[in-house]
C-alpha cells in the first residue's frame, strides 16, 4: 500500500523528513477495524512526533492522527461497525498513523463520519474534538446542556490559543453545550475574525498583557471573573495571569508542554490544574476507552444538526510526501488558521 513515512528525525526542509513509501497492508484482528483512508487532517502532534521520535531500526514510521475512511474489514471481536461504514477517528499514537492507504484502528475510538460533511471537512475534526471535549467536560467540569435548551450560566472560560484546531472546536462546544461566556485570545485580524465567527463572546490580544484586558472586561461589567481556563499554548508565559484572573476554586486545563510551572501559586485560591492528553485512554487500553467512540458519535450528530461546523482550513490536495511536508512546515511556523487537510492518494 502507498504511505508517507520516515526513518529518522530530520528538519522538514530535508526531502527525507517525509517520503513516499510502499508498505505491507495490515490486517484487522480482535476489536480492530481495517480502514481505507480517504482524507486526513494534519496536527501539531504530527510534527512534534517527527522531530522527537525516529523509527525503530529497519522500520518506517507513519504519522497521522486524524482520518476519514471506509471500513473494509473487521476483527473477529469487533461489533460496532461493518464493512462499508464511513468513519472518522484520531487513532492511537502508539500505532502506525493515518498517512497511509490503509490503517488499523480500535473500533472503540472510532465514530461514524458526519453525513453532512465531505471527507476532507470531516477529517479536520476527530483529534481536536476529542481533546476539546475532554478538556471541557472531563477536566474543567463544565455542565453539559442539550443544545436546544442551553441557558446562560455563571461560567466564564478563557481560551488561550483560541484560533488553533482545539480552540476552534472548544469555542463551539462551549457555546452550544454549556452556556458559558467565552473569552478567546487572538492577535491577527484573520484570527480574531475566525474566533468571533465560531461564537467567542469577547476577544483579547495575547500579544499584549492579558491580565489588564481581562480586568477591564470585568470592571466594565461585561464579564464576571474567570472561572475556567483552557490553556492551549504558552501556559508558562500566561500562568501568573491565570492565577490572578481566576476566582477561587477555578480550574485550569492545559495541553502544551511547559518546561516548568510553579504549581504552588495556585494554592492560595485553591485552584486546580489539569493536563489533557487525548491519547491517554488508547495508550493505556483504559476500561472506558469506548467513551471516545460515543463522543465522536455525539459530535457527528451535532454537526449534522447544524450545531457544530467543521474547522477545516486549507486543503493541500492529495496525500503525498510533498504536500505533507508543506503542511508540517506551515504548522511549525505557526501561521495556520483552521485545520490543514489532505484527501486521497494518487
Amino acid at each position: 500500500m502507498k504511505a508517507v513515512g520516515y526513518t529518522e528525525s530530520l528538519p522538514i526542509d530535508d526531502p527525507k523528513s517525509l517520503q513516499d513509501v510502499e508498505l505491507p497492508q495490515p490486517a484487522a484482528e480482535g476489536r480492530d477495524l481495517l480502514v481505507r483512508v480517504r482524507a486526513i487532517g494534519v496536527n501539531p502532534v504530527d510534527f512534534k512526533v517527527r522531530q522527537r521520535a525516529a523509527a525503530e531500526p529497519g522500520e518506517t514510521k507513519v504519522l497521522g492522527w486524524d482520518a476519514v475512511g471506509e471500513v473494509v474489514a473487521t476483527g473477529e471481536a469487533a461489533s460496532l461497525f461493518e464493512p462499508g461504514d464511513q468513519v472518522y477517528y484520531a487513532g492511537d499514537v502508539t500505532r502506525q498513523g493515518s498517512n497511509a492507504e490503509y490503517q488499523i484502528v480500535d473500533e472503540r475510538i472510532v465514530g461514524r463520519k458526519p453525513a453532512s460533511l465531505n471527507d476532507a471537512e470531516a477529517a479536520a475534526l476527530p483529534l481536536t474534538t476529542i481533546t476539546a471535549w475532554e478538556m471541557l467536560f472531563d477536566h474543567l467540569g463544565l455542565e453539559q446542556q442539550p443544545p436546544e435548551e442551553v441557558s446562560p450560566t455563571d461560567d466564564v472560560i478563557l481560551v488561550v490559543g483560541a484560533a488553533g484546531g482545539v480552540g476552534s472546536i472548544l469555542i463551539q462546544l462551549a457555546k452550544k453545550l454549556t452556556g458559558a461566556t467565552v473569552v478567546a485570545t487572538a492577535s491577527r485580524p484573520e484570527s480574531r475574525q475566525w474566533v468571533e465567527s465560531l461564537g467567542a463572546d469577547f476577544v483579547v490580544n495575547h500579544r499584549e498583557p492579558l491580565l489588564p484586558q481581562i480586568e477591564q472586561l470585568v470592571s466594565d461589567g461585561k464579564i464576571a471573573p474567570i472561572t475556567h481556563v483552557a490553556s492551549l499554548n504558552a501556559t508558562d508565559q500566561y500562568f501568573d495571569d491565570y492565577v490572578a484572573a481566576l476566582r477561587p476554586f477555578g480550574r485550569i486545563a492545559m495541553i502544551d508542554d511547559p518546561a516548568s510551572l510553579d504549581v504552588m501559586k495556585i494554592k492560595p485560591k485553591s485552584l486546580s490544574l489539569h493536563i489533557e492528553f487525548m491519547f491517554a485512554r488508547s495508550m493505556h487500553n483504559a476500561d472506558d476507552m469506548q467513551v471516545q467512540h460515543e463522543l465522536l458519535e455525539t459530535v457527528a450528530s451535532l454537526v449534522d444538526q447544524g450545531h457544530i461546523r467543521t474547522t477545516a482550513g486549507k486543503n493541500l490536495g492529495v496525500i503525498n510526501a510533498d504536500n505533507l511536508r508543506a503542511a508540517h512546515s506551515e504548522l511549525e511556523s505557526g501561521t495556520a488558521v483552521g485545520k490543514i487537510v489532505l484527501e486521497g492518494f494518487e
